[in-house]
């Protein structure tokens, strides 16, 4: 490695570190949690024995599931100013990724929800819970330890799948990479640093999906 490839790498640390604290790790927060909200919403719908209502989410899960992500977040920020809806590319990235997670995640909160032995939902109903508080204290801590091996691989990806934003101007780490390439030319280099970081993030949630599963091991044996 020469000394040039050596300072490039030095002075790119800093912009490509601020695209992670400044777009990728919000865009990724906030899209995650709003998602999950989406995601309960649509696995409870699901769930309902109300038909039209369980068809609306089976629906919104197909078209979510059956469409590339990067064509919903074009359809969003590309598609709709011609509906007359124009919105930022910050915003838009936050709406497509929220709607993508929701989509995704409703399945396995579904899927976790339906694993707890259905005597849970009796014995609550025979000390006179009703639904929202058996749902609350008896079935949902029971399915969050179910849910989190899968929520956090959703995590991990949604932290690479921001890069997407990158393709309607959103500053994140991806595109400050591509804007620090531009000039040089050293696409291979400035991308390996991005991906670095990338990395560094995704061992760190990785890490903090272990603990988290130890917690909810000790919370739901006790």
């Amino acid at each position: 490695m020469d000394q040039s490839t050596v300072e490039l790498i030095r002075s790119s640390l800093r912009p490509l570190l601020e695209g992670m604290v400044k777009g990728t790790i919000p865009l990724t927060a906030i899209s995650f949690v709003l998602g999950l909200l989406l995601a309960l919403v649509v696995a409870l719908m699901r769930l309902s024995p109300i038909w039209p209502v369980s068809a609306i989410a089976r629906f919104y899960v197909s078209v979510i599931r059956g469409t590339p992500l990067l064509v919903q977040l074009f359809i969003i920020f590309y598609g709709l100013p011609s509906l007359g809806a124009t919105i930022d590319p910050w915003p838009s990235a936050v709406l497509a990724f929220t709607l993508n997670v929701g989509g995704y995640a409703s399945e396995i909160i579904r899927a976790a929800i339906i694993s707890v032995p259905r005597g849970q939902w009796e014995a609550a109903q025979t000390v006179g819970m009703n639904y929202p508080t058996t749902l609350r204290r008896i079935i949902l801590p029971q399915a969050a330890r179910v849910s989190v091996p899968p929520l956090s691989n959703t995590l991990i990806s949604l932290v690479k799948d921001t890069s997407l934003a990158s393709t309607i101007l959103v500053s994140e780490t991806f595109r400050k990479a591509q804007e620090l390439a531009g000039p040089t030319f050293e696409f291979f280099t400035l991308y390996m640093v991005a991906a670095a970081y990338y990395w560094v993030v995704c061992l760190v949630l990785s890490f903090a999906q272990s603990r988290l599963e130890t917690r909810l091991d000790r919370y739901v044996a006790s």
